[in-house]
């Protein structure tokens, strides 16, 4: 990947209009930190890029290395180098997480994986995101705690080692040692050329993973861009500064906005 540029996207859940006509470019080797009160279109943006089908597009453009990413499936977006990594992990009972990583990685791959290098490559993995790889025989997320979940995640990401990451508040629910760990595995990936786009609302994942870009979504838009210190001082003030410093009106336009993009996966899977 070499750019993300997204123009003028509009995007639609359940009758509701949340993306209002945002414009954000996301460049290799960037690590943007994406900001925003709740329910004003973070999450709602990152399905949208990954092709959450709950979401309408209702106008405006992606381009992901000057390919119209809209019109790509999800496993296309996946096979293209796009991961996100969900805030609530939706449980997959009667899926072995064993035969899901194997079936992803040859999606993924031009041939299929051989067994000692999925097991060798699987092992590491499970070494390197703190969690016991006999897990690997039960079923994907079921009757796992919060944070195995999200170490989860982190582990799929490690395996499929994507050009673009999208994550959706990774941090959440997580002790102060599986959020260094995980930090120290983005860190990793980032100096590595990895993109990342990172949802989150707790200071301390943007300290130990240091993002060189800032945006604040408002009501849907990108309303303010900075570096690493516009994170930090909302950190430290709140988004009330925006209103106060830049005239941005912090009011939703609409009291029926939400943020959906937490339970759709679950949804789904009632469904």
């Amino acid at each position: 990947m070499d750019k993300l540029q997204i123009r003028n996207l509009s995007c639609s859940a359940e009758g509701n209009k949340i993306i209002r006509d945002l414009s954000l470019d996301i460049v290799k080797g960037d690590c943007l930190a994406l900001l925003g009160p709740n329910g004003h279109g973070k999450s709602t943006l990152l399905n949208v890029l990954m092709g959450n089908p709950r979401y309408q597009v209702d106008s405006g453009s992606v381009l992901y290395d000057d390919e119209d990413l809209l019109k790509l499936t999800p496993d296309l977006r996946s096979k293209k180098g796009i991961f996100m990594a969900f805030q609530n992990p939706p449980d997959v009972p009667g899926v072995v997480s064993m035969d899901f990583f194997r079936a992803a990685l040859n999606s993924h791959s031009d041939k299929p994986v051989s067994l000692f290098n999925f097991y060798k490559t699987t092992t590491k993995a499970y070494e390197e995101v703190g969690l016991d790889s006999e897990m690997a025989s039960r079923y994907l997320n079921e009757g796992y705690s919060g944070g195995e979940k999200k170490r989860n995640e982190i582990l799929q990401m490690l395996l499929l080692k994507p050009d673009l990451v999208l994550l959706d508040e990774i941090d959440s629910g997580l002790d102060v040692d599986a959020m260094a760990l995980i930090a120290s595995t983005i860190k990793t990936l980032k100096e590595q050329g990895t993109t990342f786009t990172i949802v989150s609302h707790y200071e301390k994942l943007f300290e130990l993973v240091e993002p060189n870009r800032t945006a604040v979504i408002v009501n849907g838009r990108i309303a303010k861009e900075g570096d690493s210190s516009l994170a930090k001082k909302i950190a430290s003030q709140g988004y009330s500064f925006l209103e106060k410093e830049f005239g941005i009106n912090l009011t939703k336009e609409n009291d029926k906005q939400q943020s959906i993009g937490v339970c759709a996966a679950k949804q789904v899977e009632k469904k």
